[in-house]
């Protein structure tokens, strides 16, 4: 059960796969509105389908429905559970998994669930009080709880098989490379701050770009880079974030759960600005995780400027000792085989 955003299905997918490549039966749980319903079907998954919607910005309106709704889910599940019979049942996330969850302890079956931020959302805190094991992509997250283990967070296997940080950043090139990117969607903060800088810095002293700046501000962005937009590379979306990676010297992004396990996977260091309205402001604790292990730089949002960024890429510029460091601490925080533990984790419980 997995759903809603990216941060809940690309991880779940990913423990799919091994799931499925051991012979195990896969049946995921989801809801016709989430991303979950372009992503998994072609990714070979049978889907079952339930309704549901979160609660976060609904007001009181969304709190009184909630009694409703959730017996109409929770029956939904239930008919799922009782045809399909699963031995585990394993929550990645997202207010779909709040009712399967339920019923699963209800029937008593196994629940694990996956925690990818380092502060757990709404679904999982409440599922952490039932669920037979815990498990997070962040040490710390659910506490001292006994159950409760780190074990990381999924990540693509070309991401990790990249050249160690010693290697990759052996080359020979003078500016300094800076990827930009702002999660699928782009961020429109990050977008017009980067042009902004680039447009102010000497032709001199300027970074090279990869500037993935989502299709929705594509548009926008061009513009904002005016005529410098030729000395930048723009993109509205990368489909090869293991190149992209491989590529950057550093990288200016968000710090998502997904985003962070992969700069680790990666090793490579990063500017990291914490989208502000996060649900609990996770992706501050999220990022504060690397800038600890000084693996990043921490730059919140009100703090983006024009006048900062080009003081951060000057200085990253001229230090490359710092990149280099920054780069090998984030490959000392990569846990490659997360899909693999939870995968087993779930094969455990089953056959217990």
């Amino acid at each position: 059960m997995a759903g809603g955003t990216g941060g809940h299905v690309y991880p779940g997918l990913a423990v799919a796969r091994v799931l499925h490549h051991r012979g195990v039966d896969v049946v995921w749980m989801g809801t016709r509105q989430g991303l979950e319903a372009k992503l998994v079907p072609p990714a070979g998954f049978h889907m079952e389908w339930i309704s549901i919607k979160g609660l976060r910005g609904r007001g009181v309106t969304g709190w009184l429905l909630l009694p409703f709704r959730m017996m109409i889910a929770m029956g939904q599940a239930l008919s799922v559970f009782l045809r399909r019979r699963p031995s585990v049942v394993l929550s990645m996330g997202g207010f779909v998994a709040g009712p399967g969850g339920l019923v699963a302890w209800l029937l008593r079956r196994p629940l694990v669930i996956h925690e990818a931020n380092a502060i757990p959302g709404f679904t999982n805190r409440f599922l952490a009080l039932v669920a037979t094991r815990v498990l997070c992509g962040f040490p710390g997250t659910f506490g001292n709880r006994p159950k409760a283990k780190h074990v990381g967070n999924p990540v693509r296997k070309e991401i990790f098989e990249l050249p160690a940080p010693e290697e990759r950043l052996s080359g020979s090139h003078d500016r300094l490379r800076v990827l930009i990117i702002g999660g699928s969607q782009g961020a429109r903060a990050l977008n017009i701050a980067v042009a902004s800088t680039f447009k102010e810095m000497s032709p001199d002293g300027r970074p090279e770009l990869w500037h993935q700046c989502g299709a929705r501000w594509l548009d926008e962005t061009r513009s904002a880079y005016g005529d410098k937009l030729n000395a930048v590379r723009l993109v509205e979306f990368i489909d090869d974030m293991a190149e992209a990676y491989r590529w950057a010297d550093v990288v200016l992004c968000r710090s998502g759960a997904m985003t962070v396990a992969e700069l680790a996977a990666a090793g490579v260091g990063a500017i990291l600005v914490p989208f502000p309205y996060a649900t609990d402001d996770h992706q501050t604790a999220n990022a504060q995780y690397l800038v600890d292990r000084e693996a990043a730089i921490l730059l919140p949002e009100a703090e983006c400027t024009s006048a900062k960024l080009q003081e951060l890429f000057n200085s990253l510029g001229q230090n490359r000792d710092v990149v280099l460091k920054m780069a090998q601490h984030a490959r000392e925080c990569a846990m490659p085989d997360a899909d693999v533990v939870v995968a087993q984790v779930c094969e455990e419980l089953a056959h217990a």
